[in-house]
């Protein structure tokens, strides 16, 4: 082979080997920036988000929280991104949902401020608080976090997720879908959140079946229920004698 043909291949070789070096994988997550991480901190420490921490704190029968330290540094905490869970894009599977900022009094009662992008899932839209958790989850959650990896809140059942580069890691769950500690790749774990909550989603309900409608004649049933229900009551309400006021007051107490 001739030397320029040599010149020619090695051209054809670099210009098919460009397109391929130039795709990127979309990120799993987008990670707020310094400045934008430092005005949630910020926010936190305002006199309306120390008045939520302060109301959080309160207990019975122990005295007002006076002395209220909130932390300098925040936690991102983020949420599955609705498109990820419909599966109709190929966007991040989480959104930042709020900035933690842990809150102690001096006689360790704890709570966690929440600082929230003002237009969800956009930590340069601004920041506002508007509520506080009991506890510190959060910060107590990070540290079992891998190098590079980020805290998913799944509320529907009440769980957090290590989110990684590669798929997400169960951290713990009231009501757990997948083993603790098991890696499930982020291609599994969107047809698992697909499954679970895409019908959910406003616009993507469709009409119920004919096949999930009740059968008939559990009307019916119902309807004799109700009848016999009525029966039973006037029957009982003509034989009892009305009670005093208090007894009934107390059947409503918390």
């Amino acid at each position: 082979m001739t030397r320029s043909a040599w010149v020619v291949l090695a051209a054809v070789l670099l210009g098919l080997g460009t397109p391929v070096r130039a795709v990127a994988a979309t990120p799993a997550w987008v990670s707020p920036t310094t400045a934008e991480l430092t005005a949630a901190v910020a926010a936190a420490h305002t006199p309306q988000a120390v008045s939520y921490a302060r109301t959080n704190l309160r207990r019975p029968g122990r005295p007002e929280p006076a002395g209220i330290t909130v932390a300098d540094n925040g936690i991102p905490a983020y949420s599955l991104d609705p498109a990820f869970v419909r599966g109709g894009g190929a966007g991040p599977a989480a959104i930042l949902a709020y900035v933690a900022v842990v809150a102690r009094t001096d006689d360790g009662r704890v709570t966690t401020i929440q600082a929230r992008p003002v237009l969800a899932g956009r930590p340069d839209s601004g920041w506002r608080v508007g509520s506080a958790l009991s506890g510190d989850d959060e910060a107590q959650l990070v540290r079992r976090l891998s190098p590079g990896s980020v805290l998913l809140s799944e509320p529907q059942i009440n769980g957090w997720y290590e989110l990684g580069a590669r798929g997400v890691r169960l951290l713990r769950a009231s009501l757990p879908q997948s083993q603790v500690g098991a890696l499930v790749p982020l291609s599994e774990y969107q047809h698992q959140v697909h499954d679970r909550y895409a019908a959910r989603q406003p616009g993507l309900a469709g009409p119920p079946s004919h096949s999930s409608s009740p059968p008939w004649w559990l009307f019916g049933l119902a309807a004799a229920a109700a009848v016999i229900a009525v029966i039973v009551g006037l029957r009982r309400r003509r034989s009892k004698r009305p009670g005093p006021l208090g007894d009934e007051r107390r059947a409503f107490a918390p």
